[in-house]
C-alpha cells in the first residue's frame, strides 16, 4: 500500500447546523450559501478542519445542483462559485498548501437508488456540475455518496475527462454491497479503467465500513488509494440528519485503525474534533 496518507475534513452540513445555520430540506448545507452570515459560518468550519490537521478541504456542494434548485431564487452555478470561493478563502487564510475537493452526490436521494434519473439526465446534470465545479478552480472531483455504478459511471466519465483526479465513493447496506445492491468488486471493474484516481464508500456507520473497504482493496491492489469517511448519527425524513455521540472521536479512531485506506475522513455528524484526533492517532502511530 502506497505510506502516503491524506486526511480528509468532517462533517460540513451538520458542523453548521451545530453552529446556527439552517441546514433543512431541500438545500441541507447549501443554506448556508444564500446569506453572508451563512458564508461566514461555512468559512470558519472549514478553518476549523484544517486546523485541525486535515490535508484536504470538500466544498459544500452536496447540493448546488438544479434539482435542488428548482424554485428557488439561485442559480446552480452562483452557489457552486461561492461554495469553492469559500473553501479557497479558508485556505488562503490558513495560510498552507491544501486540496480543495470539489463535492457531488447523486441527483436524486443518496439512500435511495430507485429514484436514479435516466442516463440522459444524469450525463446532462452531472456535466453542468462538473463544468461549474472546474470552473470554480477545484483540485479534486469528489463524486460521493454514490448508491449505484450506473450514475457513478457517467459522473466518474465526466470527471476524468476534465484531467482532473477523480475520486468515487459509494454507500453501502449492513452487508457491504452497494445500496443497489451491486457489488464494489464490480464497481471498481467498471471504474479504475475509466482512470479515476481513488476509491471509497463513505455515509456508513463508522463500524460497518471496513468489510466494504477490504473488498475494495482485494480488487484494487496495494496501491491504489482507497478511501474512507464514515457517519456519527443518522438519516431523518424530515429533518435530513439527526447528530448522535454515538461514536466519540477516539471511538472513531479505533473504528478508522481497521481501515485498509490512504484517504480518511468524517462524514455525517462528525466534529473538527474527530479529525484532530485522526491526525493525533497516525502521529503516534507514525504513519
Amino acid at each position: 500500500m502506497n505510506s502516503k496518507r491524506l486526511l480528509l475534513d468532517g462533517a460540513t452540513g451538520t458542523e453548521l447546523n451545530r453552529r446556527g445555520v439552517d441546514t433543512g430540506l431541500p438545500l441541507w448545507s447549501a443554506n448556508a450559501l444564500t446569506t453572508d452570515a451563512g458564508l461566514s459560518v461555512l468559512r470558519q468550519v472549514h478553518l476549523d478542519y484544517l486546523n485541525a490537521g486535515a490535508d484536504v478541504i470538500t466544498t459544500n456542494t452536496f447540493r448546488t445542483n438544479r434539482r435542488a434548485l428548482a424554485a428557488k431564487n439561485f442559480s446552480a452555478l452562483e452557489l457552486t462559485l461561492r461554495a469553492v470561493a469559500t473553501a479557497k478563502e479558508a485556505v488562503a487564510e490558513f495560510g498552507r498548501s491544501t486540496i480543495v475537493a470539489g463535492s457531488l452526490s447523486t441527483l436524486e436521494d443518496c439512500y435511495r437508488p430507485e429514484l436514479v434519473p435516466p442516463a440522459d439526465a444524469c450525463l446532462d446534470e452531472h456535466s453542468e456540475r462538473i463544468e461549474h465545479l472546474v470552473e470554480g478552480g477545484v483540485d479534486v472531483l469528489l463524486i460521493e455518496t454514490m448508491n449505484c455504478i450506473r450514475e457513478a459511471e457517467v459522473a466518474a466519465r465526466i470527471a476524468v475527462a476534465t484531467g482532473l483526479p477523480t475520486w468515487v465513493s459509494f454507500v453501502c447496506d449492513v452487508n457491504g454491497r452497494i445500496l443497489s445492491g451491486e457489488s464494489l468488486t464490480y464497481a471498481a471493474e467498471i471504474l479504475m479503467p475509466l482512470g479515476v484516481s481513488a476509491l471509497g464508500v463513505n455515509c456508513m456507520p463508522a463500524h460497518t465500513l471496513a468489510q466494504p473497504l477490504r473488498e475494495l482493496r482485494a480488487v484494487c491492489g496495494e496501491e491504489f488509494p482507497v478511501m474512507a469517511y464514515g457517519n456519527i448519527g443518522h438519516v431523518d425524513e424530515e429533518q435530513g440528519w439527526v447528530n448522535t455521540d454515538t461514536t466519540d472521536p477516539n471511538g472513531y479512531l479505533q473504528n478508522a485503525r481497521t481501515w485498509p485506506a490512504q484517504i480518511i475522513g468524517a462524514c455525517c455528524g462528525s466534529t473538527p474534533e474527530h479529525i484532530r484526533k485522526l491526525k493525533q492517532g497516525w502521529k503516534n502511530s507514525g504513519a
